[in-house]
Formats: structure tokens, sequence, C-alpha cells
């Protein structure tokens, strides 16, 4: 169970990183083959360096107008998001929680009338399914009621961890969002700071670098919640179908286990 964990998390780390690795370079493959129809030849250019125009890239724009502080809170984000993300699908696949195995091989002990087997094999699966059996099993001694009550209260247990998981989704969402508002603010009171305290009408460039990473701060926090907000609804619904359905099934064998030991 604990090597499963950790390898879920090294596999979401390094999915994380291919994909911010992936994102940054389309990025800067873009800004720098995106160019006009027709180039400007090597005088215009000249002249235009001559004039005093500064020439920067997308990318480099970008990363100046949000900063070291917010780049590196952004891209903190985005890999926690990357990483959760995988960790909860592979967390939430019905493979995973409802292996067809499991189902299949307990009907058939059960048909043996193989009771203690079909405990142990629940016992030392560790899935969702395997869990809550193991759980109504052990408690099957002290009746039905009982025995449904130990399934619930371990599915619940379960799910319960797996929704604390998928909360912090949503805090990745709403944090984004909030970062994003925060470096507003910021960028405009940096432009309104330029305002304050210049004796003449200021130029347009000088209030370019607040407006900038006011701008970028926030496109940046929509970019990252609003698949953060997708993410944990669907995430969300694969949890709740998950619940639904171990419970359906779990209390299906549980009285199949009944009926077969009815059988004389």
């Amino acid at each position: 169970m604990k090597q499963s964990w950790v390898l879920r998390w090294l596999g979401a780390g390094l999915c994380s990183a291919m994909f911010l690795t992936f994102s940054v370079g389309t990025f800067t493959a873009t800004t720098f083959t995106a160019s006009p129809v027709m180039a400007q030849d090597e005088e215009e250019a000249a002249e235009e360096d001559a004039g005093g125009a500064k020439k920067e890239s997308l990318l480099m724009w970008t990363y100046h107008s949000l900063g070291p502080m917010y780049s590196f809170i952004f891209l903190g984000i985005s890999f926690a998001l990357v990483a959760l993300g995988f960790k909860y699908y592979l967390a939430l696949r019905r493979t995973q929680n409802i292996p067809p195995a499991l189902a299949e091989q307990f009907e058939a002990l059960l048909n043996e009338r193989r009771f203690q087997e079909a405990y142990e094999m629940t016992k030392n699966d560790d899935s969702y399914l395997g869990q809550v059996l193991s759980a109504g099993l052990a408690k099957l001694a002290s009746g039905y009621d009982k025995s449904v009550q130990a399934m619930q209260e371990t599915s619940d247990s379960i799910a319960m961890g797996l929704e604390h998981g998928l909360s912090y989704v949503g805090l990745i969402a709403a944090t984004s969002t909030s970062v994003g508002l925060l470096g507003t603010v910021n960028g405009m009171i940096m432009s309104f700071q330029v305002i304050a305290t210049s004796a003449t009408a200021p130029k347009p460039n000088e209030l370019a670098g607040g407006i900038s990473t006011a701008m970028f701060t926030t496109m940046v926090g929509l970019i990252v919640a609003i698949p953060a907000v997708c993410l944990f609804q669907v995430l969300k619904n694969r949890l709740a179908r998950t619940v639904f359905d171990v419970g359906m099934i779990s209390e299906d064998l549980l009285g199949k286990v009944l009926a077969s030991a009815q059988k004389k």
C-alpha cells in the first residue's frame, strides 16, 4: 500500500514536470517562430534599433510582467495541480477501486463454501471494494445489520480521505484566482504610483509596466483556475460514482455470503 502511494506520487511529479516542460517549450517555440508574412529587412531592423525601440519576445515580456515572485508562485501552483490531478485520476480508476477479478474470485469461493479463504482474500486486497468487504465479513458473526454498518463506516472513511485530497484541487483553483487578483491590484497600484509621483504627465511606456503586471497575472491566474475547477468537478463526480458502485456491489456480495451460508 505504501509502495503504491509512493509510486503514484512519483508518477504524478514526473507527469507534472513533463507537462510544464512541454507547455513552456510550446509557448517558446510559438513565440519565436511567429512572424509577419513579410519579414522586415536588415536595414529596417537597424533603423528600429537606432530609434531606441526595445525588442523583446512575448515569453520574456510575460516573465518580466509577472516578475520572479508571481512567476514562481504560478509555476508552483501549476505543478501542484498537474501532480494532484494525475494522482487522483489514477486513484479513482474503476479497475483500481473495484477490481473485476476480486468480485469473480469472491463469488467462486462462495459457491465452493470456502468462506475463510474468501475473507482472507478480501483482507489482503487493498482496493476500495476489498477493504469494504473485509470490514463487513469481519462483523458478519454479529449479524447482517452490524456487518452492513461496518461496511458503511469503512466506505465513509475511505471516501473522506479521497475527498480531503480532492479539496486541494479546489483550493488550487481558488488560490490561483486570488493570486491573479492580487497581481491585478498590485499592478494598478504600480501604475498609479507612477502617476502620483510624476511631475509631468507620464508617458504610456512608463505606465505599461504596472498595467502589464495587472493583466498578465489576471490572465495566468484564470488559465490555471479554469482547468482546476473543471478537474475538481470531474474527479468529484467520479468519486461519488465509485462510492455508490462499491456500496451496491459490497451489499450484493454480502447477501450472497448469507445465502450461501444458509444452504445446507
